[in-house]
């Protein structure tokens, strides 16, 4: 199985949920020029994995949480292609009914807006999807 794997660090132990803070590392986060270069960062995220209450797991031990590739790549359309599709779309339709330039990309962005309102208002459905491990 081919998996995407992030190094963690436990920060809240529910019974059936588990809270892990991750550091997302840009690209460039591990030059040794990053201090002097400034373009590096590295954002804190938390992800919550669904835990049995019988696994011993405390607070501030360091796990690996895993999301299968696919399921990366099914995210990544969700949040990027589909919007893209949509625009173009969008704007294909309205420039092939005759709408002028200005208000078919108008209508494209506001095509794109809802694109993403329907994807937040989905959001626990698309959310329940995705399911994290711990290794």
């Amino acid at each position: 199985m081919e998996a995407v794997t992030h190094k963690g660090r436990i920060v809240a132990i529910d019974p059936e949920i588990t809270t892990i803070e991750i550091i997302a590392e840009s690209a460039c986060a591990s030059c040794h020029a990053k201090g002097i270069c400034g373009l590096g960062e590295e954002k804190v995220k938390q992800v919550q994995v669904r835990t049995d209450a019988w696994h011993p797991r405390q607070v501030g031990d360091e796990v690996e949480v895993v999301l299968k590739k696919a399921m990366g790549y099914k995210a990544v359309f969700i949040a990027y292609g589909l919007p893209l599709v949509v625009l173009f779309v969008a704007l294909m339709v309205l420039g092939g009914l005759g709408v002028g330039e200005l208000w078919s990309g108008i209508g494209a962005i506001i095509a794109v807006a809802v694109c993403y309102l329907v994807i937040f208002l989905f959001r626990d459905k698309i959310s329940k999807e995705y399911t994290f491990y711990l290794k």
